[in-house]
């Protein structure tokens, strides 16, 4: 291993661009001409649109234009589409009602887009958006989940009798009645995964171009998925034909999946460029980012876990409820189905499991994709269950996971619920974490806690993902309305640098150096000669973006075809160049060799030689620029064990997280330090849900009670410990590069060790997210009082 190849840890290097303040995020573009929106937002839960006054604002000094939902009808402008069609239990497609970009009828959320303003500032456009008059009919709001399937609730959409969207099933619920009628002990959990709003350092930008000299359009968006951004605009929203829109994604701070998704301002701000003849630019402030990013988890859920008198899993039986919010977004249906209910086996051998998932459509912001994306609320579901089983029976937390998980000899392991593990060592992990974490030398510490009046537990979660989100033929058989391959192209340059343009989008994650690293140690060059191009439709071959840990495991698969080709290609220019036969030519770390003589050529000569082919035969094709697509047989399954140990203040209820043990498995590594960093970003975003994050709304009128930072909390450093991370390493099966996935690993496995580790410490069997000081304090204290 060199020290900036496969396995090195070498310094990002696009930080240096980051820090130093010379990244080009959206709102850094500015256009000739250029004209700002301001949207004017519902701020009602549940309202008819009466009418609606825009002649005040019309002529308001700097205004351009004034739009309405009226205006994009007249244009033909479709509904924003949901790209994953769920069958429920009857074999009906889940109810679809229509998502307009401006509301055309009802607003059904705070924070529903009614109208938007142009002009030539930004501020004379907020200014004359306080001057659109629109007359509401205020109207109950749907706004709690607990009742918005009740009978009698408010009515979200026509088009979904009973605000239900789809009551889909997964598994045979007889066999698991069976199971359970045989057990000697049955576990029961009731369960809340609090919902989340996703906060990005960026938030969401747009600016729509039209240029009428080609009738072409250009959006600059703060997309993770610019080129299904353009498919869905083109094909589906604004009619148009794909080579007339192009879409750059530039530098993006962060997205956590909120960023997946087609939004109404990137579609208003594309429309309307054409309308006014100028670039229409928005950018999101922070409260905008509150009530109408896609919000995250939000589920209720009730679980049952049959065993028998060892402690021996027979079956499981789960019925959860899930909040689609007011409109379904790209992707919201396969959340609480396919990529929730699927992961429910975890690492274990239940036998037999049966889900039930109920979404509802309420009063509130839609509800689609957050990191991790439905293995969190999986894994916590089961760690939970699992937890508590351990407990109600008397057996070390440890020592039941260990009893039922699924051994190295059974993979590949089918699942009762659809997926098949292919690879893993969970007793590794847990044998690992527990040496790190001193899991022997818990007793002590829990004594000395005691004796200075605090409370010490810990916790244990035990997840498993799938990863690498893909493969076609799996995702289509279940609904997905596209294929989730992934692209590349390697260009050598003629003086033996190299361009790699991906189909696959950074926003925090590395690529640009750890895909560097997979190029430069593929193809023996030095790491600073590759330089990695993403986020732009115009000049990268079409992609499938990044979420779901796809990047390297899809994408970084791709580019290693792609570099494959360029070997083989080279060989061919090596052959000609030594007078040697193909079969007879070798690769090796840069330099092409005839086998049994000391002829070479570096790959460098090879570039340029095949730039310059003054002698070339004609069979031989000059250039060195191969492009791959790369689609893959399964989802990859990263693993691990997560520990968490607290100390909690009785007095005040304040939780401390003294330590924290992270043992992943995520198969071949290219960067340890890119990956190191990610599992510490992913467990702070589990803690920031288990300890403090809670998206609040009104159960009565429907309003976001935490719009801001005053009252959604956010995990800061000294929330937060220094994080102890080890790995084992099972290689994926069934890619080139044996790799698996990281970024979400820590946010699936750390709210279910927090909640465990703090139910341990306070002697009780349940208790919700967030544990906030508050709730903490009432249940330590009501448990002394029962003690006493």
């Amino acid at each position: 291993m060199s020290d900036t190849g496969i396995g090195a840890s070498l310094k990002r290097k696009e930080d240096f661009r980051f820090l130093t303040g010379q990244g080009r995020y959206t709102d850094d573009i500015n256009r000739p001409g250029q004209l700002y929106a301001y949207f004017v937002r519902s701020p009602h839960a549940h309202a008819k649109i009466k009418g609606v006054n825009t002649s005040e604002a019309a002529k308001s000094p700097g205004v351009r234009a004034v739009f309405t939902g009226a205006d994009m009808a007249a244009d033909n402008v479709g509904s924003l589409p949901c790209g994953w069609v769920v069958t429920d239990r009857h074999g009906e497609p889940h109810k679809a009602p229509p998502h307009f970009p401006l509301a055309r009828d009802k607003t059904r959320y705070v924070g529903d887009h009614v109208a938007v303003v142009i002009a030539e500032t930004y501020a004379q456009a907020k200014e004359a958006g306080e001057l659109v008059e629109v007359d509401y009919e205020e109207l109950p709001a749907a706004a709690g989940l607990r009742t918005a399937l009740d009978s009698g609730a408010p009515q979200v959409h026509d088009e979904a009798p009973g605000n239900l969207c789809y009551d889909w099933v997964l598994g045979d619920e007889a066999e698991a009645d069976a199971a359970f009628a045989k057990a000697a002990h049955i576990t029961k959990v009731d369960l809340v995964n609090n919902r989340l709003i996703p906060n990005a350092m960026e938030p969401r930008a747009a600016i729509g171009e039209y240029d009428g000299g080609t009738d072409s359009y250009t959006l600059y968006s703060t997309s993770q998925n610019p080129h299904l951004l353009k498919l869905i605009l083109c094909a589906f929203v604004l009619g148009l034909s794909e080579n007339k829109l192009r879409v750059i994604a530039p530098d993006v701070g962060g997205g956590f999946g909120s960023k997946i998704f087609c939004y109404a301002e990137e579609t208003v701000c594309t429309w309307a460029a054409k309308k006014v003849r100028a670039p229409v630019k928005w950018t999101g402030d922070r409260s905008e980012a509150f009530t109408s990013d896609a919000h995250g988890r939000d589920h209720i859920t009730h679980a049952q876990l049959a065993m028998d008198e060892n402690g021996k899993f027979l079956g499981m039986k789960v019925e959860t409820t899930a909040n689609m919010g007011a409109y379904l977004s790209s992707f919201a249906t396969s959340i609480p189905t396919y990529l929730y209910a699927t992961l429910l086996a975890g690492q274990y051998t239940t036998p037999v499991i049966y889900v039930n998932v109920k979404s509802a459509f309420t009063n509130t912001a839609p509800v689609d994709a957050y990191r991790g994306a439905g293995r969190p609320e999986a894994t916590y579901v089961v760690e939970r269950l699992v937890e508590v089983a351990a407990r109600e029976m008397n057996l070390d937390p440890a020592e039941i996971r260990r009893r039922n998980f699924i051994k190295p000899d059974q993979f590949p392991y089918q699942t009762p619920v659809a997926l098949q593990y292919d690879i893993g060592d969970y007793d590794a992990s847990m044998t690992k974490a527990l040496e790190m974490i001193d899991y022997d030398g818990f007793p002590a510490r829990k004594a000395a806690s005691e004796a200075k009046g605090k409370l010490r537990g810990i916790g244990f979660s035990a997840y498993i993902e799938a990863c690498g989100i893909a493969p076609s033929a799996v995702v289509g058989s279940l609904g997905a309305g596209v294929g989730l391959w992934e692209s590349a192209q390697v260009r050598f340059n003629a003086t033996g640098t190299v361009s790699v343009f991906t189909g696959a989008h950074s926003h925090g994650q590395g690529h640009e150096t750890t895909f560097s690293q997979l190029v430069a140690d593929t193809l023996g060059l030095p790491v600073e000669n590759v330089e990695v191009i993403h986020g732009d439709t115009g000049s990268i071959p079409m992609g499938m973006g990044t979420y779901g840990s796809r990047s390297l495991a899809v994408g970084g698969s791709a580019i290693a075809k792609a570099c494959d080709k360029i070997i083989e290609k080279s060989k061919k220019i090596a052959a000609h160049l030594m007078e040697a036969s193909v079969d007879d030519v070798e690769f090796d770390k840069g330099t092409f060799r005839v086998k049994g003589t000391d002829k070479e050529k570096s790959i460098a000569e090879i570039a340029f030689t095949a730039y310059v082919p003054h002698n070339y035969p004609e069979d031989l094709e000059p250039g060195l620029d191969e492009t791959a697509f790369y689609d893959p047989l399964n989802f990859t399954y990263p693993s691990g064990v997560h520990i968490a140990e607290v100390e909690i203040d009785p007095t005040t209820g304040v939780t401390e997280i003294v330590d924290w043990v992270a043992v992943d498995d995520f198969g071949n590594v290219i960067n340890p330090m890119v990956v190191e960093g990610q599992v510490h970003g992913g467990i702070a975003q589990g803690i920031g849900q288990a300890l403090l994050e809670n998206a609040v709304y009104d159960g009565d009128s429907g309003q976001l009670l935490t719009g801001s930072y005053m009252d959604y909390c956010m995990p800061r450093a000294d929330d937060l410990p220094s994080f102890r991370v080890g790995m084992t390493r099972t290689a994926c099966t069934h890619n080139p590069l044996g790799v698996k996935g990281c970024g979400e690993a820590g946010a699936i496995a750390a709210p279910a060790a927090t909640i465990n580790a703090i139910t341990n410490a306070l002697g009780i069997l349940s208790m919700d997210m967030p544990a906030t000081p508050e709730k903490v304090w009432r249940l330590a204290n009501q448990h002394a009082q029962a003690a006493e």
